[in-house]
């Protein structure tokens, strides 16, 4: 037996985070219990979950501490309230049966335990790491999450540190705010107004990309820390190299321009995948978008199919055989950008659009708030 748990509870600074192994002594678990018991680290010594003096409790459990413990402060935290605690959830979880009883002198517990330098209060050290060591041997012996729960639930909510942020846009269909601007104070204007939303996501456009570079990104962060943010380079050569651009500079997506060279355009992608960011070709001045996704041997992860701003009296939009589309993609998404507002959202929906690029409706707009609000309520009518 290996089994593999995890469980986080309370509030800072008392905050409890326990992972912890259950296996059998004569397998992998035991081996790494005795040597964790035999070879002592300076701050991090393993200590036996002892529930009183003389009572180790059962299954044998070896608590370590994740934080360096650097004086006696720290020392007694982590050998009074969260000691006890350890101990004490893993007896109880013994006596309810969550533990076999039979088998409970073959097993071994390894649990690393986060004590805040900053925490004071012991009877909540000792009811939060109570709590989540509990927790974490039942979805160690229960085998939880599955890997199904997984996939559903790991782009819904957010890392306590890291916080809410869209990492995957697998819920569309979302909004796309094109900040087509080379104004910065506009474009903090825009961040701190359009609502928030999990299905609304930043461009930074062509022309504040070219103004203030890739690092526009980070200062957009400090503004909107949580934000999805897609940058039109319209890459058009050297595309490896300006999609790691991109991703070291923390950009969600990078555009590369669909007329560039073959090349160019799966350097894009290929560096892309590498970095964990999405790849978008745009589709502007191309005439049939479906050759080229044909000819690529890689594929994007979306496709944008552009109408410019200097064809607005040429052309109503640019979206057509999105469902042909999406088959030669193998199912990646679709957005629509060009003449998109509050009255055709349904039907760019409709014709199977994915994301909705809107620039100066919104931006553009007396009340860039309000305009981005009607587009999402409209967007959530064709849920």
């Amino acid at each position: 037996m290996f089994k593999v748990g995890e469980a986080l509870i309370g509030e800072e600074p008392e905050l409890a985070h326990i992972d912890l192994v259950i296996g059998d002594k004569s397998g992998p678990a035991g081996q790494a219990f005795l040597n964790g018991l035999t070879n002592l680290s300076q701050g991090h010594t393993p200590l036996l979950g002892v529930i009183k003096p003389n009572l180790p409790t059962k299954p044998s459990t070896l608590i370590v501490p994740k934080v360096t413990i650097q004086g006696m402060e720290d020392t007694e935290k982590i050998f009074g309230p969260a000691q006890e605690a350890v101990s004490k959830a893993v007896a109880d979880s013994l006596e309810e049966g969550i533990i076999d009883p039979e088998t409970a002198e073959e097993k071994v517990i390894i649990t690393s335990v986060f004590i805040h330098p900053e925490a004071t209060d012991f009877q909540k050290i000792y009811r939060y790491n109570y709590g989540a060591t509990k927790l974490a041997i039942k979805r160690a012996l229960n085998e939880e999450p599955t890997p199904n729960e997984v996939i559903k639930e790991k782009d819904i909510g957010g890392h306590p540190i890291m916080g809410n942020r869209i990492t995957r846009l697998s819920k569309p269909p979302y909004l796309q705010v094109a900040l087509d601007t080379t104004n910065f104070q506009h474009v903090e204007k825009l961040l701190k107004e359009i609502p928030e939303n999990d299905n609304v996501i930043f461009e930074v456009g062509t022309p504040l990309v070219k103004k203030y570079g890739v690092d526009v990104v980070s200062r957009m962060r400090e503004i909107r820390e949580d934000a999805f943010i897609v940058v039109d380079l319209k890459t058009l050569d050297t595309g490896n190299l300006e999609a790691r651009m991109v991703a070291d500079a923390g950009g969600d997506g990078v555009v590369v321009a669909g007329i560039a060279s073959k090349p160019t355009i799966e350097g894009v992608i290929e560096e892309a995948e590498k970095t964990g960011i999405y790849s978008i070709i745009d589709t502007i001045n191309m005439k049939n978008p479906i050759e080229l996704i044909k000819k690529l041997d890689k594929k994007p992860d979306i496709l944008e199919l552009h109408r410019a701003i200097d064809m607005e009296d040429q052309a109503e939009h640019a979206w057509h055989n999105i469902p042909e589309l999406k088959k030669e993609l193998n199912n990646g998404l679709i957005s629509v950008a060009g003449g998109i507002k509050t009255q055709n959202v349904k039907e760019a929906v409709d014709a199977g659009a994915d994301i909705l690029v809107v620039g100066r409706a919104i931006t553009g707009a007396k009340d860039p708030e309000g305009a981005a609000r009607e587009i999402i309520e409209e967007i959530k009518t064709t849920l």
